[in-house]
């Protein structure tokens, strides 16, 4: 192995497949492990069974069932029977309902460093923390890592940030990565993986290092990456599994592509304003306003210190009468680590709520704030109406934070704590040993060959796509702003979550935040002129992984997206069902484009294979764009073709015809 590398390349070079480790360039990774969330997982199995299927060729794939957790009717039930039954039929392990969000419990149970890691939730890079290779990825990815295939990204750069020092009283490891978002805002870090390192990582504890690499996706970045030093060791050792453990560091002449530092000793309680994770401010410039809810747990904040860091703040005080304080359990081992704390009952007293293990309020499924009124969340997004309330404030904060306005009914920085109470900074003490509870997680089956999919009336298979056409004139439907996320494309929530194996039932609300007469539009113009465009600003379909956000808008007659840039996730998605995500040439043309506007796209499929420029000419405005885009020649196939799924049935059939790497 080359002798300068840092821990990100080690981890890439190790799993390198296809292409050059050269930044922009198009790579295929061998993929070791896979996580699925059920909120996602259902479209993941039914793409497998769409692709005929058999049995999973990773090292290690679990489906999760974290997400999904409110029965208000069958629809979310039958998800979980049918869940079960594919985990059984193709040999993924299946952690049942309640047992724990996935991120801590992968981490917890099946985390080990050196390896590479894809899941079907944006905020998979949090296994980072182990010294592992993780990346969210959509759904057809995922599935298509099961099956063995390689995971294609762009070459990321590489952002070292050298940490130095230790974190005063009262400020945690959320506010480090919230300072990361004050400095980089939510597109910062796009198309690169950050890579801790330095002095200050030796007072970070394994779990303060996954709440950094969990909301490393906030920031736009590929993954998060951590070296595997004596702390992840003593992290596996209490969960009894010290044999994963593997140093593995970075070379002393190893270099970055970019450099930050951040000296951890001058750092102070920060919290992201409504409504966006990189809107950061310190908590004493907007404390004082009056709050009506405080949530602490989520993938976010998952380690049994931040709720145990809660408990002792609250300890002999009750919460204020105007908060509900709602705590989410991110697994049941952690909550039966917790009752064996002093902490526990502390937190039973003061009036907190408890719920089931599970991500809960962070995507929208319950504790949804009061209309127009403050709550402040340890989860790691906060857009628009993602809450559950359209009119939702919701503030990211740390542990810490949450706790003390959850005691005075307003936003209040800890270090008030103590004037006010006298308090003492309590730090949590590791135990050596640990309570372990496997007991709802279920192992693959050795041979579900003959076992048969249990889908219930709300689950429907996957619909066929067709290919691209040559020509298009189709209409604007839409025109949207800057950072549009995947919770705008297609909402969270309870009302919408549930649809998620249903496409025809979940594509009405596509785009319903930002334009809830979309539906119909879209449906009008399918109709008449076989499909509709978007038109998007900077950093289009920011945020979750969810691949609803392309397959709705898809299944909807959605040709192609023009806007001035994207986020990886969204942008992938877009190419995996088919739609084309041009940019504009000349940023300047994006302000041109109206509603309702008639774009034609001509020789579409020619120019992609001869390699030429593609123009959109609007012909309402009498005016022509020039088109970029960043496909590479396997993503032109797989557009063509109508998806990654054509593709791939394509490729497997030696009967049919399909394009040459040359014909590109």
């Amino acid at each position: 192995m080359k002798s300068n590398f840092n821990v990100s390349q080690k981890l890439i070079s190790s799993h390198l497949i296809d292409g050059e480790m050269n930044p922009g360039e198009e790579v295929g990774l061998k993929i070791d492990q896979t996580l699925t969330q059920d909120a996602t997982g259902t479209m993941v199995m039914l793409e497998l069974e769409a692709m005929g299927i058999d049995r999973v060729k990773t090292e290690v794939s679990v489906q999760y069932v974290d997400h999904n957790l409110i029965q208000a009717d069958y629809r979310n039930a039958d998800d979980h029977v049918f869940l079960k039954s594919a985990a059984q039929k193709f040999g993924i392990w299946f952690s049942r309902p309640g047992n724990g969000v996935s991120h801590p419990v992968h981490m917890e149970r099946f985390g080990i460093p050196g390896k590479t890691l894809v899941g079907s939730d944006s905020h998979t890079p949090a296994a980072g923390a182990l010294g592992m290779l993780a990346i969210g990825a959509g759904g057809l990815d995922v599935a298509f890592a099961m099956v063995g295939e390689p995971l294609y990204i762009k070459m990321p750069k590489i952002l070292g940030v050298r940490l130095k020092g230790e974190l005063p009283d009262w400020v945690s490891a959320k506010d480090v990565v919230l300072e990361m978002l004050r400095r980089y805002d939510v597109k910062g870090c796009r198309g690169m993986i950050i890579e801790y390192f330095g002095p200050g990582l030796s007072s970070l504890s394994a779990m303060d290092r996954h709440v950094i690499a969990n909301m490393g996706t906030e920031l736009g970045a590929t993954s998060t990456v951590f070296p595997s030093d004596e702390e992840v060791r003593r992290f596996l050792r209490s969960q009894q599994r010290e044999e994963d453990w593997v140093e593995i560091s970075m070379d002393d002449d190893a270099t970055f592509d970019l450099e930050d530092e951040i000296d951890l000793s001058t750092l102070e309680p920060l919290i992201a304003c409504p409504s966006s994770p990189g809107n950061v401010v310190s908590v004493k410039e907007v404390e004082g306003k009056p709050i009506a809810q405080a949530v602490v747990g989520s993938s976010a904040n998952p380690g049994i210190r931040d709720f145990w860091v809660v408990g002792e703040i609250l300890k002999d005080k009750n919460v204020h009468p105007d908060v509900s304080l709602d705590v989410n359990p991110t697994s049941r081992q952690i909550v039966q680590n917790l009752i064996a704390t002093s902490s526990f009952p502390s937190l039973f007293r003061s009036g907190a709520r408890f719920h089931q293990a599970g991500c809960m309020g962070c995507i929208g499924m319950g504790q949804a704030p009061a209309s127009g009124k403050i709550s402040l969340r340890t989860v790691p997004r906060n857009f628009p109406g993602r809450s559950g309330t359209l009119d939702d404030q919701v503030y990211l904060c740390s542990p810490e934070t949450a706790a003390a306005s959850a005691l005075t009914g307003k936003i209040t920085d800890p270090r008030n704590l103590e004037k006010l109470y006298d308090a003492k900074y309590p730090r949590y003490e590791y135990p050596e040993d640990l309570i372990i509870n496997t007991d709802m997680l279920l192992a693959p089956s050795e041979d579900g060959g003959e076992l048969q999919l249990q889908k219930g009336k709300n689950i429907k298979s996957f619909p066929e796509f067709p290919a691209l056409e040559n020509d298009y004139k189709v209409p604007v439907i839409l025109k949207m702003g800057d950072n549009i996320s995947t919770d705008e494309i297609l909402k969270a929530g309870v009302k919408v979550l549930a649809l998620r194996s249903n496409i025809p039932a979940i594509s009405k609300w596509a785009y319903a935040v930002v334009d809830d007469k979309f539906y119909k539009k879209a449906r009008k113009v399918y109709d008449k002129h076989s499909g509709h465009i978007v038109v998007a600003g900077e950093n289009y379909a920011q945020g979750s992984s969810r691949e609803h956000a392309a397959i709705a808008p898809r299944y909807l007659g959605q040709v192609a997206v023009l806007a001035k840039s994207y986020a990886r996730l969204g942008w992938q998605n877009l190419i995996n069902f088919g739609i084309i995500p041009f940019e504009f040439a000349r940023p300047e043309d994006y302000d041109s484009v109206e509603e309702n506007d008639m774009i034609k796209l001509e020789n579409v499929v020619d120019n992609f294979l001869k390699g030429e420029v593609q123009y959109a000419i609007n012909e309402t405005k009498g005016q022509t764009y020039e088109l970029n885009h960043n496909l590479s020649p396997r993503q032109i196939k797989v557009v063509i073709v109508g998806g990654v799924i054509n593709y791939f049935k394509m490729s497997s059939d030696k009967s049919m015809s399909i394009l040459s790497t040359s014909d590109v």
